[in-house]
């Protein structure tokens, strides 16, 4: 493991502090977690569409016939 030094805001310490002794953890767990959780969201490369799992949104409002645009209706949609 990797020891480094980060500088931040008392409240935000604080807070960190507060939560990790509600929880029974240690602040620097927490701060490793928020750490690793941030790297998943916004720093590791993206999924393919591809690779995504296709998920039930609900019951079909209406089936497409042959000559539907579904661009001017999501167009339409947003008001443009």
């Amino acid at each position: 493991m990797k020891t480094i030094t980060v500088n931040v805001s008392e409240p935000v310490y604080r807070a960190f502090q507060e939560h990790a002794r509600h929880s029974d953890r240690t602040t620097s767990e927490l701060i490793r977690e928020a750490m690793a959780l941030y790297r998943d969201q916004c720093i590791r490369s993206r999924q393919s569409l591809r690779d995504l799992q296709p998920m039930s949104l609900g019951k079909v409002l209406r089936p497409l016939s042959a000559d539907d645009d579904l661009l001017a209706e999501m167009l339409d949609a947003e008001g443009t």
